[in-house]
């Protein structure tokens, strides 16, 4: 077989050995949330700090690059907030997200520090009924309206290989959408402001294997 020929179908291989990643993870969101502005004062408006979780599936296509699709549920309850008033209703989100991460080292090497950005979709969902009354009718209203926003997350953090099949996972997650004014509405002529950040420190286990 002439050499040429060789080294092309050794390198064809190569390019062809991708692994595949199955995991889950668990975590805390903690909200960086919006305020909103009217002639009758200010009202905090945001998501409260909950448990998160999620499921990942990964296709480590290149040496030092893979692309990964993350599901993410967060327990947290939209909530209106001013002095003397404090109120909130059950929900939660799920984000779907699909991206890439940038490896530091190769796959066999046992530490694989990263990081990460991808771009998705978030649904800000409502579980239970509005307050009522209203805390601060004033100023905005809570609504059992479903909202769903584009999101974009961008993060970092380190890939740990205990034994051949079996990754563990410590990252950080930025999750960011624009304001649900759908869900927590101001009154008309009331100003809204303030990017929805979801910090997200999250651990998790992978299974791996090879295609």
């Amino acid at each position: 077989m002439p050499r040429n020929l060789i080294l092309i179908l050794f390198a064809t291989t190569v390019a062809f050995a991708q692994q595949y990643e199955l995991g889950a993870t668990l975590g805390y969101g903690v909200y960086r949330d919006g305020t909103i502005y009217s002639a009758s004062g200010t009202a905090e408006a945001g998501i409260r700090n909950r448990f998160a979780a999620g499921i990942l599936l990964a296709d480590d296509f290149s040496t030092y690059v893979s692309a990964e699709f993350d599901y993410l549920y967060h327990d947290g309850h939209p909530f209106l907030q001013a002095p003397g008033v404090k109120s909130d209703m059950q929900g939660n989100s799920d984000a779907l997200t699909c991206g890439l991460l940038f490896h530091f080292k190769p796959r066999d090497r046992r530490w694989r520090p990263f990081l990460a950005g991808s771009a998705g979709a978030k649904q800000y969902v409502v579980a239970g009924p509005a307050p009522y009354p209203q805390p601060i009718p004033q100023i905005a209203s809570l609504t059992t309206n479903d909202v769903w926003k584009v999101v974009f997350a961008a993060g970092g953090g380190v890939k740990f290989r205990p034994m051949r099949h079996m990754l563990l996972r410590a990252e950080f997650r930025d999750y960011l959408t624009t304001f649900p004014r759908q869900q927590i509405v101001p009154v008309p002529n009331n100003t809204a402001r303030g990017i929805f950040q979801q910090f997200t420190p999250l651990f998790g286990v992978s299974y791996t294997f090879d295609r």
